[in-house]
């Protein structure tokens, strides 16, 4: 029998959001996730990424801005409305392009971002009442 040659490429782990007391929160931050996993770091790859990432899950994507220190290991922060697991309702979300720029993370709004989560509940309102 003759050796086979193999190659392996390792990926990059996937860093999910931490757990939730109720499962059913973190079912869309774990699509959303997923559906950023392996982004290209190109210029625009972040912004780009988190905009299929979005429209894939039947959310949208708000803006993207720099992260100005609202976040550990983070220099870029995208606002996202993407549909509540189990429900008709929509929520906002933030995906954190690292500090490297080689990842992303998903997070729900928080303590240190509640000012920005404020900020994309009134650009959602601003945006349906030009619609």
């Amino acid at each position: 029998m003759l050796p086979t040659q193999m190659t392996v490429q390792h990926a990059r782990p996937l860093a999910l959001p931490p757990p939730s007391s109720d499962p059913t929160l973190a079912l869309e931050l774990v699509e959303l996730e997923l559906s950023l996993d392996g982004f290209a770091t190109e210029q625009d790859g972040f912004s780009e990424a988190v905009h299929r990432a979005a429209k894939a899950l039947g959310g949208e994507f708000l803006f993207d801005l720099p992260a100005s220190g609202l976040a550990e290991d983070c220099q870029r922060i995208a606002a996202l409305r993407i549909p509540e697991a189990n429900s008709n309702d929509m929520k906002i979300v933030f995906a954190l392009l690292d500090d490297s720029g080689t990842g992303i993370r998903v997070e729900d709004p928080s303590e240190e971002t509640t000012g920005l989560k404020n900020f994309a509940d009134s650009f959602v309102g601003v945006l349906e009442r030009m619609q």
